[in-house]
């Protein structure tokens, strides 16, 4: 059989697409201030271009007062100048386009900056006309309308006495809630989207937008009543006006809600962003820092059920990594010994499934989590834990066990270029400090190097633009009990995808039969295939094979 190579003729690109984020922060630093920026992020296009990816998502570079890591926008149509200007912008979308590299900026609709200038407007008085821009309640100075907390700590209400009033915000203090209520604010937010696809962005990454249609006085901050209502009006007045890419996070999502997010008919977005699998490794009913083993029979259920609940009814995202995530080597492979064997499996696992593959920068290399002291972490998010639990009484070891697993600045640590000063990320002083293993582990190294991470990457990228069956094929479940392999096929067709995955650092007997020697074997993390003395197939540590043969007849 001449098995299907060809792209899909569907009009929707991204489904064969693999998109790579970049926190812009630390990816590529031009002017040697420790800060990576935008003219960092042009001169190293053309490796994106080497590695195969169609588009990049760039964390928050809008300007901002930073409170937040850009996530606290004051100006939707300006650059922050830590990134650089806006005509740099321009020639990034510009210089990524003569490589087929499309640019997914991050929006934050839920929340703006309190330095916005319809916030600054906004406190002056009621009658002003950006007032209902945000979320006001009536109330008495100490006495909030309601109980709720903000995420980041604290009451979700801060009073201005100016207009005496509280405004509502769900994050920082600095990070007012916008008014969706409001037909003008709504405006406001199409016209500036529009704005950008009138740059030539490819797409939009959008931030907590599952919370826009927040209800407060009765404690509804996500998931709210006019939720998909406003997706939809969204998505009318601006998405659907050029051939975009949109990714919701969605952190309340499950797969009824994931259908109507990506519902076919692109009345809302093209995909979600939800994160049921990355919460299994903590304590039920805990903080992420309360660390539990991964419970592997879960992970399969859950990404067994979000494959097979969306098939020809929505479209997911495929992620390991992000910029507030572990690297995933470290967190569910093996840094050590295995680490490249540990990173191709994961990749090959993630990558033969159904939806967009996400990959984090550094992640193509099998990047690692650091174990820094606590004066060298940023992240404020990791120094609050460290007080809180000192305080309450947790011994500094356990605390630090918990900062080493899952501190963000696992992710945030500078991108490892080569194996010069400060991993070739900058001629000046870092913003934070280089994982010291980019020695070992750099770009330079990997791309020369044909049995490297970098290259499992590549191929499987390939691979999604080259075989339908990526992006159409039916996904099956096999051997869902078995508590040391990954195992499932995608049938498209005539064409079936078979990918069988050892999870852990021992050697397991399977009780598949390969698909040899009428199957193909597209990509495998060992160089060689070892079997047992009677045949059966043995899957050393971490081995991982991904097949492509024909489907079985019906």
């Amino acid at each position: 059989m001449e098995l299907e190579r060809k792209q899909s003729n569907d009009s929707k690109w991204w489904k064969s697409a693999v998109i790579y984020q970049i926190y812009p922060r630390s990816f590529a630093d031009s002017n040697g201030d420790g800060i990576g920026d935008l003219k960092g992020i042009i001169s190293k296009l053309d490796y994106l271009e080497t590695l195969g990816i169609d588009a990049v998502w760039l964390s928050p570079v809008c300007r901002s007062p930073q409170d937040d890591n850009g996530y606290d926008i004051s100006d939707y149509q300006d650059i922050d100048p830590m990134f650089g200007t806006l005509e740099d912008m321009e020639e990034l979308i510009e210089e990524a386009g003569k490589r087929r590299i499309r640019i997914i900026m991050d929006l934050v609709l839920n929340h703006s900056s309190d330095e916005h200038f319809w916030f600054l407007e906004a406190k002056k008085s009621r009658e002003n006309p950006y007032h209902d821009y945000y979320v006001w309640r009536d109330g008495t100075e100490g006495a909030p309308p309601n109980d709720m907390r903000a995420c980041f700590g604290g009451s979700a209400w801060e009073w201005v006495p100016e207009v005496q009033q509280y405004y509502f915000h769900q994050f920082s203090v600095k990070q007012p809630d916008l008014n969706w209520e409001n037909p003008k604010l709504r405006q406001k937010i199409y016209d500036m989207i529009n704005w950008w696809i009138g740059k030539g962005v490819g797409g939009f990454r959008l931030d907590v937008i599952d919370q826009i249609a927040k209800e407060p006085d009765r404690k509804i901050t996500n998931n709210g009543p006019r939720l998909h209502e406003f997706l939809r009006e969204l998505s009318r007045e601006t998405f659907q006006k050029a051939d975009l890419v949109t990714v919701g996070e969605a952190w309340g999502a499950d797969t009824e809600l994931a259908k109507l997010y990506s519902n076919p008919d692109g009345s809302e977005l093209s995909m979600v962003f939800q994160f049921e699998h990355i919460c299994l490794d903590q304590m039920p009913g805990k903080e992420k820092w309360d660390l539990a083993p991964l419970p592997f029979l879960k992970l399969k259920e859950v990404f067994g059920r979000w494959q097979t609940q969306l098939h020809g009814k929505g479209w997911n995202s495929l992620f390991w990594n992000n910029h507030d995530l572990p690297r995933i080597v470290s967190r569910w492979g093996n840094d050590g010994e295995y680490r490249v064997e540990s990173a191709k499996m994961l990749a090959i696992l993630l990558h033969g499934m159904q939806g967009t593959p996400y990959i984090y920068q550094g992640e193509e290399l099998g990047m690692t989590n650091v174990r820094y002291e606590i004066g060298e972490y940023r992240d404020i998010e990791t120094l609050n834990l460290y007080q809180e639990r000192l305080e309450k009484g947790y011994e500094k070891e356990e605390i630090m066990r918990s900062i080493h697993a899952k501190s963000r600045d696992n992710a945030r640590t500078p991108m490892q270029w080569n194996d010069g000063e400060n991993a070739g990320f900058t001629a000046g002083e870092p913003w934070i400090r280089t994982n010291p293993n980019y020695r070992e582990i750099n770009a330079a190294k990997q791309t020369e190097d044909e049995d490297s991470v970098f290259r499992c990457y590549q191929e499987l990228i390939r691979f999604r633009k080259e075989y339908p069956v990526f992006a159409e094929g039916e996904f099956r479940m096999l051997l869902g009990t078995d508590e040391d392999i990954f195992a499932y096929t995608r049938t498209d067709g005539d064409s079936q995808l078979l990918v069988i995955c050892n999870f852990h650092d021992r050697t397991v007997k399977c009780p598949l039969e390969t698909p040899e020697p009428d199957g193909k074997l597209l990509i495998g993390n060992y160089r060689d295939r070892a079997g047992g003395p009677d045949g059966t197939l043995l899957l050393r540590p971490y081995e991982a094979r991904m097949y492509l043969t024909a489907a079985p007849k019906a």
